[in-house]
This record gives C-alpha cells, structure tokens and sequence, in this order.
C-alpha cells in the first residue's frame, strides 16, 4: 500500500537511500564483540520505511516516533550489555517470545526443518545471553479460543436491529489501526475485542510467568521476533492491566529479518547455532447443514481487498459472517520484516518456500491443549471470570469522520 494520502511533511520511512546513507554509528553489532568484556557494539538501527508501514496515514505521532526508533537491535544489545556489566541483583531477565509464522522464514533461509531452525534459533539466542525462548503458539491458542466465544455470541445477537456481524480479526495491528484512523466506528464494532496472540504473551510473560519466577514485570525485558514491522506499532500500545502498574507486555519486536541480519554480522547463521491462478488473498468457506449455507466465512488479505471488503460491507452488501483480514498481502508470512529483498522488493522465491514449509506443520485444535485449559484455572481464575475478560479482551478508538 502507497501512502497516497499521508499528509506528513515530514517522514523517517520516506526514503530508503535517506537512511541507508545515514547509518547510526552508536548502534551494536555481534561481528564486533569485545573478546574481553563480551560486548556487542555497532549494528545499523533498524529502519521503517514508509513502504513497510501498512498502517500509514499521518498515524504515527512524534512521540510515537521516538519510541519506534528504540525498537530495534540496539536496545536489545543494551539489555545484553547491562547484563555483563553490573551486579547480577540489577541484571533484567531477557525473555524472547517467537511468533509461528517466523519460524518458515528462518527454516527456508537456512535449509532446515521448522523443528532444527526452531531448536537452533533458540540456542542461536540463547548463545547471546537470554535466558528464555518461548512459541506464541500458546497466546494464539488463547486468542482463537477467546474469538470462537465471541463469534458465537455476537451471532446469537445478531439481528436488524443490532448489526453485530461480520465480525473482523484484529490480530494484525496494521488493519487494526487503519480502521481506528481512517474508517471509524462503522467499522470497529465489527473487530474482535480478543487480543492479539502477542498482547496476550506480553500478559503471560510479565503476569503469569514473572509470578512463576517471583520477579516483578519491571525486571523482565520481553522481547517479541516477528514477521512484520507493524507489530511494533503494536507494541507501543498494548499494555498490562492496571494492577501490574502498566508496564509493556512487548519491551522490544525485532523482526524475523532483523534476527537474521544480527547473525550476518556476526557471520554466524541458525544452521551453525547448537541444537495457483486463484486470488489467493480473498478465499472463501460456508459451513452448510442438510445443504443449505448456515455460515459464510472468508480471508481478506492486502489492503486492495480489505478496501472491497469495506465498500461492501457499507452497502450491506457482504453476506459473511466471519473474516480473517490481515494487511500483507499473502498473509503474515509475507510481513515486510522478513519476505523482501535486500532492496526492498518482494522476495517471492522464500516466500513459496515459506508457505510451503508452514503448511507442512501439523495443525492442532487450541480447545485440545491442557496446557492451555490449566492456565485458564491457574492464572485466569476460570474460563469467562472478569480477570479472563480484562487480560484477553481490549478496545478500540475511533476518529470521527464526516
């Protein structure tokens, strides 16, 4: 998507040559490691380009901007450094949460399984100094889970009257944010309050497992790997619920990309660490019953097709009652973070390969996992109690428009 209607005179993302040309030389790099002290010091600051942005439209503010540019691996590389430096009674826990769909990135880049890249990227990061690497696999579980009771109660409501349906995803923060900004409230009613598989790790790393190790939240630096640039947007405005003092549940999202160019400069790779013609982007399913449609659900991806999606969806035209929209087209695999080119153009070659490699991977029931439902009991306080609802749930803001 073009920032057509960006009104921005001034922008970070404009240009890539800009930023390319200007590389911070205060940011930190693996290939420069201190032998003494173990340090890692120069790595050029991550950028967001404007093409990346997905959730564009004079969105992000100055503030914003600030906190943006400390998403990188430079402040990741700041925790490191403090680690080796002070008292081990000030040292910050590292945590790293892996989102599914990085693990096709790293498996295809370095020609492993998804099993070896994930045991390997977990050593890889642990080689530098965290001391857990966790899958988000079980925070999806939790949002699909907490989506499936809200489908099912926005459908029972659903009428004439009170339109609740169709309902919208809101994992992907880039959609999200360009319906708070730019399509309002006849749109937001439609998202799911359900938070994204990453606000709800953030919950139950800096809640559940920080009481699990007896640290406060403060002490626990998380730290999100992700397909997409614009979960770090996210990132900045997620937060815990008041009785954890409002600390982030993300510290800090690297992208899948981002990893890998830490390795690069340390010459090192996952490898090397121990251990059709169809609009592919709008699909369509129906449930039926003794053959007549009782349900009608579809995937709307890239921002072309959410467009339609909307155009109908005010005409009352859009006879759905359930879609996945996501604002890469092609899906999260395709995130900006790790699916592109050295120059910034789609690299379609890994991402076949990707999509290939993530379909391979075994699909399993959230409902079925026990670990799951012994978090509910043990950290939730049950399955629809009030903490479930204020840990799992969010809002959305909408801008008014004429």
């Amino acid at each position: 998507m073009k920032c057509e209607h960006c009104t921005r005179k001034e922008c970070s993302k404009k240009t890539k040559t800009e930023d390319q040309e200007n590389v911070s030389a205060d940011a930190p790099s693996l290939a420069q490691e201190n032998g003494e002290k173990g340090e890692f010091h120069k790595l050029a600051d991550a950028k967001i380009f404007l093409s990346d942005c997905l959730a564009c439209d004079s969105c992000v503010t100055a503030e914003e901007g600030v906190q943006l540019s400390q998403q990188n691996a430079k402040d990741f590389f700041r925790v490191l450094n403090l680690n080796k430096k002070c008292d081990t009674s000030k040292h910050k826990v590292l945590v790293v949460s892996v989102c599914p769909q990085s693990l096709p990135y790293f498996a295809a880049k370095f020609n492993l399984s998804v099993t070896d890249a994930s045991r390997r990227l977990c050593g890889f990061l642990k080689s530098l100094g965290v001391h857990y690497v966790f899958d988000t696999t079980i925070a999806a579980d939790f949002s699909i889970l907490e989506s499936q009771k809200e489908f099912v109660r926005r459908y029972r409501q659903h009428s004439e009257e009170e339109r609740t349906l169709p309902m919208l995803t809101s994992a992907c923060p880039g959609w999200v944010r360009y319906a708070e900004r730019v399509l309002g409230r006849p749109i937001t009613a439609h998202l799911c309050t359900a938070k994204s598989p990453q606000q709800v790790m953030g919950s139950l790393v800096k809640d559940y497992f920080a009481r699990q190790q007896n640290l406060s939240p403060e002490k626990i630096f998380h730290v999100i790997v992700a397909p997409c640039y614009d979960k770090k947007l996210e990132a900045l405005q997620e937060s815990l619920p008041p009785a954890l003092h409002g600390s982030r549940g993300a510290d800090c999202v690297l992208t899948s990309g981002e990893i890998a160019q830490i390795m690069e400069q340390g010459d090192l790779s996952v490898r090397d660490a121990a251990v059709d013609t169809l609009n592919k982007d709008f699909q369509e399913v129906t449930l039926e019953k003794n053959g007549e449609v009782v349900l009608r659900f579809a995937a709307a991806y890239g921002f072309r097709n959410i467009q339609n999606m909307i155009l109908k969806l005010k005409k009352g035209k859009f006879p759905f009652h359930f879609v996945e929209v996501l604002a890469c087209a092609g899906g999260c695999l395709n995130g900006r973070g790790q699916a592109q080119t050295p120059d910034g153009h789609a690299d379609k070659a890994l991402l076949r390969q990707m999509e290939g490699i993530y379909a391979d991977i075994p699909v399993r029931r959230p409902e079925s996992s026990a670990h799951v439902q012994e978090l509910y009991q043990e950290w939730l306080e049950g399955i629809n109690s009030p903490k479930a609802r204020e840990v799992l749930h969010t809002t959305y803001q909408s801008q008014e428009h004429g």
